[in-house]
């Protein structure tokens, strides 16, 4: 039996050539001419003031909870319905993830719950959007200016995804990205942060070379570089760049062809959703999203169950995603839920994740017919 597995990396095909061209130039550290290229695409691409490379999103979130300047006490809110990396930066710095339940309809952090959350030690929002569907950011960074609070965009799934026509982790102070195997634009491991807030940029260059002023050095502006901060080893190798190179080049075309992919997925499923067997995604019209994951939400927590097993023996590669993180026995015990996780822990326990990658196209109709099957 053929087995169609959930995830697949792509390759455009220059990858490595560009990987051979970083040894040849000689530079293999950080900082080479491909990182400076994936920089400068992604500063193009946003508008931030800003963009630094890091070895991953997580790196990115750490960057951003030191930039912050969070500490013990401090309070961040967050949704629950997140990748762990998500709080783990921020417990890192002492500070208490406070969770808030998510909307039903896109799964993102339900900006109406914000506010109520606030307490004198808050000291940032840090927004997720899920499956690179945009959270209401213009209500949020209202919530974030009557309170003066840093806003920071967990973009790690929204490459390529705007809200009314602003790129994800444009939009707060600073964004975070993922290259991970599993994003849309790859690089194995991988991320980026997007300082949009100009008065961080000097201090996250020190923070990302290890706290030292390296960069400055290089660009001639001291004769010397020293440790003035803290810091860590924050930058991805060359050969990481350049394979995200290739990917950047092709991003408007992988965009297009997931996209595609999405709604042959929304169509197909739409007479399954109509008989309530499943619920299809939400995307508001005032975003575009970009296809970033395809799923489904089932009745129940058996069902699901029973739904991923079924496709399994078809050969089909489904998953559920995170387990809420207020429910984990570290989010017990570093943070805490502000009010109702309800739907937070309906939502978690329903959704499933279809196969979505590039040349999926060919194996589509199995997936389709085994994924009615399944639900038969």
């Amino acid at each position: 039996m053929k087995k169609i597995p959930f995830n697949k990396p792509y390759m455009t095909g220059k990858e490595l050539w560009y990987i051979a061209q970083a040894h040849a130039q000689g530079h293999l550290a950080g900082d080479g001419n491909f990182t400076k290229l994936c920089s400068r695409w992604l500063e193009q691409r946003t508008g931030a003031t800003k963009a630094l490379l890091t070895h991953s999103c997580t790196a990115a979130l750490e960057m951003a909870a030191m930039l912050a300047n969070l500490g013990p006490g401090d309070e961040v809110i967050m949704p629950s319905y997140t990748f762990v990396s998500t709080a783990n930066a921020f417990v890192l710095r002492g500070a208490i993830p406070v969770f808030v339940d998510i909307r039903s309809d896109t799964l993102n952090i339900d900006e109406t719950l914000i506010e109520a959350a606030i307490t004198p030690r808050t000291k940032a929002i840090v927004v997720v959007h899920y499956a690179g569907v945009s959270c209401e950011m213009d209500e949020i960074m209202e919530i974030a200016k009557r309170h003066e609070l840093i806003v920071i965009e967990d973009a790690a799934q929204g490459i390529m995804s705007t809200y009314k026509g602003r790129p994800l982790g444009s939009i707060g102070h600073m964004g975070c990205l993922s290259f991970h195997e599993t994003k849309n634009i790859i690089s194995g491991e991988g991320g980026a942060l997007l300082i949009n807030n100009p008065e961080f940029v000097d201090r996250a260059e020190i923070i990302r070379e290890k706290g030292t002023n390296r960069s400055l050095f290089f660009r001639g502006q001291v004769d010397k570089y020293t440790w003035c901060d803290l810091g860590s080893s924050f930058l991805p190798g060359e050969l990481i760049t350049a394979f995200l190179w290739a990917q950047m080049e092709a991003a408007d075309s992988i965009t297009a062809q997931r996209l595609s992919l999405w709604s042959q997925y929304h169509h197909s499923l739409e007479a399954l959703e109509s008989t309530g067997r499943i619920r299809r995604p939400i995307v508001p019209d005032h975003c575009q999203q970009n296809a970033h994951m395809y799923y489904v939400l089932l009745p129940d927590l058996d069902s699901r169950t029973m739904f991923i097993e079924r496709l399994k023996t078809l050969g089909i590669g489904a998953v559920f995603h995170y387990v809420p993180l207020h429910s984990a026995p570290a989010g017990r015990k570093f943070g805490r839920p502000h009010g109702s996780m309800d739907v937070t822990d309906s939502h978690s326990a329903r959704l499933v994740r279809l196969p979505l990658w590039m040349g999926l196209e060919e194996h589509f109709d199995e997936v389709i017919a085994a994924v009615g099957e399944s639900l038969a």
